[in-house]
């Protein structure tokens, strides 16, 4: 039986909502929910970051085919 071929469907879930996370762990003042919340926000923000850089090129390979 042959694998059928699929295209890939953006998938969107949740975004973590930092900016939230982040005011209240400043209003918080507890530094173990500050350091936990911009920790996460960092990974989050490189993350983002790292997919971008992989969407622009493929932007950029798809744009010089037309």
């Amino acid at each position: 039986m042959a694998a059928k071929k699929t295209t890939s469907a953006v998938k969107t879930g949740p975004l973590p909502p930092y900016g939230v996370a982040i005011k209240e762990a400043i209003a918080s003042g507890d530094l173990r929910s500050m350091k936990a919340a911009s920790k996460a926000a960092r990974k989050h923000i490189a993350d983002v970051e790292k997919a971008l850089k992989t969407l622009d090129a493929k932007i950029e390979k798809l744009g010089s085919k037309s």
